[in-house]
């Protein structure tokens, strides 16, 4: 026990991800699904006001009579496809956690809402030129690592129709510095996110470099220790284009956020509308 607690606590090599994928683990996928759920946290989805703001700035900047098939990239637990369902677009969403997924297709049931949602891991998609614009939100691109990026542009650029549109956001290179470093602890007696139980939450902020950072939660209970890596990658404008256009598409426009705000370096986001 104690060599597995001394080995989760060493610092992993770049983007080694999990051991286990965390978001599908009983527990922990079930206080994901309630912090995406809390309509004014800001963590594992953004604020309701924030999402409604962005779901209608893209309907009046890439409307549903003009983009009508549109692929929701990392979909959760429906938050932005419900409202892009109800805005008129043919929505398809994909996710890699069974309890979102699950949340998502009870919801729109519940609404009769026509989503057609994918329990898969999105860099294993297959869609072929079916999709006139694809939302990527919230900063998971920026979560893969270098090799998974391309990929995942890949398959969106596959999915999507000659002329289609992806809209995508980063944290920026503002979010990077603003990042501190820095090794805290804490004892959850009635246990808490990372389990049922009682635990100890080691929790490790550093930055790599590339303007890479990792969270590390080294999580102790009385039988056993476990190590989770939460990594991004901050971007600049080129940065993000160059990726991009590696990948075959268009710069379209930038902006800070994927509500259409103006784009400015001390944004903490930043966000490329594309064009295959």
């Amino acid at each position: 026990m104690f060599n597995t607690f001394i080995n989760a606590l060493q610092l992993p090599p770049l983007y080694k991800p999990s051991a286990t994928n965390f978001w599908d683990e009983e527990h922990i996928s079930q206080q994901m699904l309630a912090a995406h759920l809390d309509k004014n946290f800001e963590g594992a989805s953004r604020k309701f006001t924030f999402i409604d703001a962005s779901a209608d700035w893209i309907k009046n900047n890439l409307p549903p009579r003009q983009f009508p098939q549109l692929l929701d990239v990392g979909c959760g637990p429906g938050l932005y496809t419900e409202r892009f369902c109800s805005l008129g677009y043919q929505v398809t969403g994909i996710d890699f956690s069974k309890r979102s997924i699950a949340y998502a297709k009870q919801s729109a049931q519940k609404q009769t809402l026509a989503i057609d949602y994918h329990y898969q891991d999105y860099l294993t998609m297959d869609f072929y030129s079916a999709f006139d614009l694809a939302t990527f939100i919230y900063c998971d691109y920026g979560a893969l690592s270098t090799a998974n990026r391309a990929l995942i542009l890949q398959k969106i650029y596959q999915a999507l129709k000659p002329g289609g549109r992806l809209l995508l956001d980063v944290f920026s290179l503002a979010k990077f510095q603003a990042f501190t470093e820095a090794r805290t602890w804490e004892h959850f007696p009635l246990g808490g996110f990372w389990r049922a139980e009682p635990y100890l939450e080691i929790k490790n902020c550093v930055k790599y470099p590339e303007h890479v950072t990792l969270e590390q939660y080294v999580i102790v209970t009385d039988t056993r220790s476990d190590a989770f890596y939460i990594w991004n990658t901050y971007f600049t404008p080129d940065k993000l284009e160059k990726e991009t256009t590696a990948a075959g598409f268009r710069t379209i426009a930038l902006y800070g956020d994927v509500s259409g705000s103006t784009y400015s370096a001390a944004n903490p986001t930043l966000a490329f509308l594309v064009e295959k």
